[in-house]
């Protein structure tokens, strides 16, 4: 075997396409070999959705385009930054509807977390924790949906699927939260961190239900 023929096979061992140079399985995440460079796609990732997402409520598109970049990754398939701005596109009609809907209702949620706070309602704490349960619960199922988008299945699609993998994966559902509320902490420590919290969120879509104890 030549030099060029062997640099062929380690690459087709590398990413799973050809027969292995070794009795082993192929990896599971290929393109995920090391732990630096997964690090730096997943923070070019954010920097995609943060610029992608800059609108707010173009964020459901863009989250939707960066969740399948870093798939397209971690399965070495071919993951540039063209492919997520044609996924933003293609995402972005429907999405803007999902974006208005979810800030809307974001915005009477934290309405009603400022009332409570005033003292101007009774039972003011308890509504509080209701709010913010409630933005955490929406972020959740924004993050599902996104996963679950396709080109053909759509946003409508994607948001039918929401109850079905919450009940097929409630741990994993837990993971998202907190994902979600690691976003809102980091972004409100300091603003230029929302980089890294979104893309390790959209990280945490591809990585929960593939996770050791779901094989």
């Amino acid at each position: 075997m030549n030099r060029r023929e062997l640099r062929a096979a380690r690459r087709a061992d590398a990413d799973g396409s050809g027969p292995t140079l070794s009795e082993r399985e192929p990896a599971r995440f290929p393109g995920a070999k090391g732990a630096f460079a997964l690090f730096g796609e997943v923070l070019l990732t954010g920097l995609l959705i943060t610029a992608a997402g800059l609108l707010v409520v173009t964020l459901p598109a863009a989250l939707a385009a960066g969740i399948r970049h870093l798939r397209r990754y971690v399965n070495a398939e071919q993951s540039h930054a063209k492919t997520f701005w044609q996924d933003w596109r293609r995402a972005l009609p429907g999405g803007l509807v999902v974006g208005v809907v979810g800030v809307v209702l974001a915005l009477l949620l934290l309405l009603d977390i400022d009332l409570a706070n005033s003292g101007a309602l009774p039972g003011g704490g308890l509504i509080a924790i209701v709010g913010w349960a409630g933005l955490v619960v929406g972020a959740v199922a924004l993050l599902i949906a996104a996963g679950a988008w396709t080109p053909e299945a759509g946003w409508r699609g994607a948001i039918r699927r929401i109850p079905s993998v919450t009940a097929s994966d409630p741990i994993g559902a837990v993971y998202l939260a907190a994902a979600a509320v690691l976003v809102g902490v980091v972004t409100w420590m300091l603003a230029p961190l929302i980089i890294a919290g979104l893309g390790c969120a959209a990280f945490a879509v591809v990585a929960v239900p593939a996770r050791r104890g779901r094989r």
